[in-house]
């Protein structure tokens, strides 16, 4: 970046993360960083209809579990309840949103059909996916006994991305988030890269590191490590043109303190957590702002 770069975007407003006052692995600044480099990019068009600017290949953000804190975005209001709502709906291998409609939330409805169905998405390539000899995969359970079997394999792997099942006669939505690895190191915890091919960053990518940093915990929690790195890779990092201007406005925010994530240590079962098993403690943050969805 030159320093006429530098100066028209200090003159919008927004804060440059990725230069001055950088605190590794705060997800509000490890988020916001990559907002300069996004809509550096040309505006292009897509098959929403909705112009964007992408950045392709090398943005990558790092959060820290070690310390006890929760990636939990502040410079905006992130609700978390759908976050855990949604998580727990993705292990429970549902593909109707009925679940989430049960408990208040309505993140999925733009992508669910007149009965409710989103297609063989998440959950149930998570814990669902269909084998070539008609069989039955729990990728979420196997992964679990590998944890427990071989904690240094390099194996510990789960797909959502199912060639077999994600053309638009399936879906509407193809799985953004698709792939994540687990690791054990040396010092016993538990480490996890998540790799994204699209990622809408205003919108999605607070409740795609959210979403995962829980995940993270709760399979630390149920296979006796502690929970270490959530790593987060994107393909296409992009913002749409309809998120700029929120976008410049959450970029101008101070972040606050981090909160905390507990779950009820009682819960040894993934598939038995509940949403009353799962709270977020002392999160305080900026007002919300509000974002259409390109569908």
């Amino acid at each position: 970046m030159n320093s006429t770069q530098i100066e028209t975007w200090k003159r919008t407003g927004i804060m440059l993360y990725h230069i001055e006052d950088h605190i590794p692995f705060h997800v509000d600044y490890e988020y916001l960083r990559w907002v300069y480099p996004i809509l550096s990019q040309s505006l292009q068009s897509n098959r929403t209809g909705i112009g964007d600017h992408e950045f392709f290949g090398t943005a990558q953000t790092e959060f820290d579990l070690t310390t006890g804190l929760f990636p939990l975005v502040t410079t905006k209001k992130v609700h978390f309840k759908s976050i855990a709502v949604e998580t727990l709906w993705y292990l429970r291998g549902d593909t109707n949103i009925q679940y989430l409609l049960d408990n208040k939330v309505t993140i999925w409805n733009e992508w669910a059909n007149e009965n409710g169905e989103v297609g063989p998405l998440y959950g149930a390539q998570w814990v669902n996916w269909l084998n070539a000899h008609g069989g039955r995969i729990n990728q979420i359970q196997k992964v679990i006994d590998e944890i427990k079997r071989a904690p240094r394999s390099k194996g510990m792997v789960v797909t959502s991305w199912n060639p077999a099942e994600i053309g638009f006669d399936f879906v509407k939505l193809r799985p953004c988030h698709g792939f994540f690895q687990l690791n054990v190191d040396s010092e016993g915890f538990l480490n996890m890269k998540m790799t994204q091919r699209s990622a809408d960053f205003f919108l999605g990518v607070p409740f795609n590191i959210a979403s995962y940093a829980l995940l993270l915990m709760m399979i630390a929690q149920v296979t006796g490590y502690k929970p270490g790195r959530m790593i987060h890779s994107y393909g296409s990092a992009h913002i749409y043109e309809n998120h700029v201007e929120q976008m410049k406005l959450q970029a101008t925010r101070v972040p606050y303190s981090l909160p905390t994530l507990e779950l009820n240590p009682d819960v040894t079962d993934i598939f038995k957590f509940r949403l009353e098993d799962i709270s977020i403690k002392d999160y305080e943050c900026h007002p919300p702002i509000k974002g259409d969805v390109a569908v």
